[in-house]
């Protein structure tokens, strides 16, 4: 597969598609934080009340990467404020990554964060989350100091977005 296979378009995020992608990366990053296998019913307490329904415009917008037309990926941006927006739950199943769909994801996620008129992104992540942290700085983010705090939410990075 290269990148040419991959198609990024914004998406309900409560699509079957989109679902079963954001059940995914919540049980991708429980079980790596938990180091065991998160069970269903964490997977669903963990989605409840998540806030995902503010990934809609004029507040955000939620995205799906099909690879071969399979859903593979997803992502999210979350207007903070009139100039800033936050990426979130960035996700790339196991076996679609190194395929090239993940530079177009984040690339899909600040054109989608500007037409909602974000000037900076912004984003936090775990520092296991080596794959990501790899990621957000090959795509240009740097660390940042803390603008939020939480209990999963150890490294800060932005990124100034140039003009589309």
């Amino acid at each position: 597969m290269t990148s040419t296979n991959w198609t990024i378009r914004p998406e309900r995020y409560d699509t079957p598609d989109a679902t079963a992608l954001r059940r995914d990366y919540y049980d991708d990053v429980a079980s790596r934080y938990w180091h065991r296998p998160a069970t269903a019913a964490e997977v669903e307490e963990g989605l409840t009340n998540d806030g995902v329904e503010h990934l809609t415009p004029p507040t955000g917008q939620f995205v799906v990467g099909r690879a071969d037309g399979k859903p593979a990926a997803c992502g999210g941006v979350l207007m903070l404020d009139a100039e800033r927006a936050e990426v979130t739950r960035v996700f790339i199943r196991h076996a679609f990554r190194g395929t090239g769909g993940a530079a177009l994801l984040m690339d899909a996620l600040e054109s989608a964060a500007a037409e909602l008129g974000a000037r900076r992104m912004v984003l936090n992540t775990r520092l296991d989350l080596v794959e990501a942290r790899a990621l957000y700085t090959r795509c240009g983010y740097r660390e940042i100091p803390a603008y939020c705090e939480g209990p999963y939410k150890e490294i800060w990075y932005g990124k100034e977005l140039s003009a589309r």
